[in-house]
């Protein structure tokens, strides 16, 4: 099996930069860690907080702790840096190449969606932001890691998007309108969702917004790994450029 990950993300209209932060790490026994994470509320430090986050779970997983447990850490380090007046969403998912499984590490409002055998699901359980008090616990599901199957994560900016006229972003429908129609490329997913996001919200972001899609395809005999990225250093949106 093959693993396509793409982001697309997207600063809060005004801001210097975003407060969401996004990094991968291969696992110790093998397989992909994605770790996302958003400050909420206001101020410049949420940047550089969201970001320490995910540089301590990564380091964490990298040392061979498991997500749960890492994702509890990082709650209790956020409330003992911050007195419990900084909240952060964060989410965790790993292709585990040792369980053969997808484990999902939730502390994040927003739905996270799974595609498989023509079923679109929704992981939308109640699940507590990290950092307002200590012992706080994840929400995690664990799925088997098998060809033909699509996950999709976003942050709480993407879920709030169009709230300022008073709509709701759909993402379960743009999904599946998606699938119907065409094999998307995972690319191709997070862009068709960010460009609808920007244009509920005006096409003026009201909140910084990330999303994260992951497809898992069936073995192709390709050995080599491959990662690119492209970074505009413009604020400035152009929904053509969302290609």
């Amino acid at each position: 099996m093959e693993i396509d990950v793409a982001v697309s993300k997207i600063n809060k209209t005004g801001t210097p930069e975003s407060s969401d932060t996004i990094e991968f790490i291969e696992r110790p026994l093998g397989g992909l860690s994605v770790v996302m994470a958003n400050v909420i509320g206001q101020g410049m430090e949420k940047k550089s907080i969201s970001a320490t986050v995910v540089r301590k779970v990564i380091s964490w997983i990298g040392e061979g702790v498991r997500d749960g447990a890492a994702a509890r850490a990082a709650s209790d380090y956020l409330f003992t840096e911050h007195k419990g007046a900084i909240n952060a969403c964060l989410n965790i998912v790993s292709f585990d190449k040792q369980s053969d499984t997808i484990v999902v590490t939730r502390n994040n409002p927003s739905p996270i969606f799974i595609y498989r055998g023509e079923e679109l699901n929704t992981l939308s359980g109640q699940s507590d932001c990290i950092g307002s008090t200590l012992n706080i616990r994840p929400l995690i599901s664990e799925i088997p890691l098998a060809a033909n199957t699509l996950l999709v994560l976003y942050s709480i900016g993407v879920e709030n998007a169009g709230k300022s006229i008073h709509q709701t972003f759909d993402g379960c429908m743009i999904i599946r309108s998606l699938l119907d129609e065409q094999e998307p490329t995972a690319q191709e997913i997070t862009n068709t969702l960010l460009q609808e996001a920007i244009r509920m919200d005006q096409n003026t972001p009201k909140e910084d917004m990330t999303i994260v899609a992951a497809r898992i395809l069936p073995d192709s005999g390709a050995k080599i790994r491959k990662m690119s990225v492209f970074f505009p250093f413009s604020n400035k949106i152009d929904e053509s450029q969302i290609d």
